[in-house]
């Protein structure tokens, strides 16, 4: 069984947020696959159903970000899987521009409350995450105030394209792999180069 954990905050007033990008996700993955997230288990609502193949657990923690850990290890257990291989948790980043995304295999939680909490419960950092890139805070800004306010359209449009390609990234790295979607989906988007001027 894989566990795919998107990250968030519950209730209205945290809807669409920066520090929510992970619902989002896990919302469009459920969309694609036709998978209801509707059923309230493991401090979470969850859904289940098949993506690339695989029997997986869609699961959206309603602890509150900063004690994610509990609703995952209550799934881990619950499930037997393995925490290295069949639990992704997709979360968002500040060090990534909005539309960028990261997969990773394992690291720190880069001051990151629900992956820190996640690390804390597991004993360990070795597990798939999946990073959406929200921006960097405005110097003079709250991290806390910055995470947990809304996108500008254009930064929204970025976050929701590439929250489609999160998905299809969740797919790649569930049928072939993390080291394959990686090496997919974790090219720069990079501006293009400024034609040289013509020598005269």
């Amino acid at each position: 069984m894989i566990i795919i954990v998107g990250l968030g905050n519950p209730g209205r007033e945290y809807e669409g947020t920066r520090h929510n990008v992970g619902f989002l996700v896990l919302e469009k993955l459920a969309a694609k696959e036709n998978i209801s997230i509707l059923e309230k288990k493991h401090k979470a609502i969850i859904g289940k159903g098949v993506v690339a193949g695989a029997k997986c657990i869609l699961a959206k923690p309603q602890t509150y970000m900063n004690l994610s850990g509990e609703s995952v290890r209550q799934m881990l257990d619950y499930y037997k899987a393995d925490e290295t291989s069949e639990l992704i948790v997709i979360s968002d980043d500040i060090s990534l521009e909005p539309g960028q995304i990261r997969i990773r295999k394992k690291g720190s939680a880069g001051g990151h409350n629900g992956l820190k909490n996640i690390i804390a419960h597991l004993g360990h950092d070795s597990f798939i995450r999946v990073k959406m890139g929200v921006g960097e805070k405005p110097r003079g800004w709250d991290l806390a105030d910055y995470v947990l306010g809304r996108f500008s359209p254009k930064d929204r449009e970025a976050v929701e394209e590439a929250a489609d390609r999160a998905a299809d990234a969740i797919r790649t790295i569930i049928s072939e792999g993390a080291d394959a979607a990686m090496n997919q989906f974790n090219s720069v988007k990079k501006a293009p180069l400024e034609p040289e001027a013509t020598k005269s």
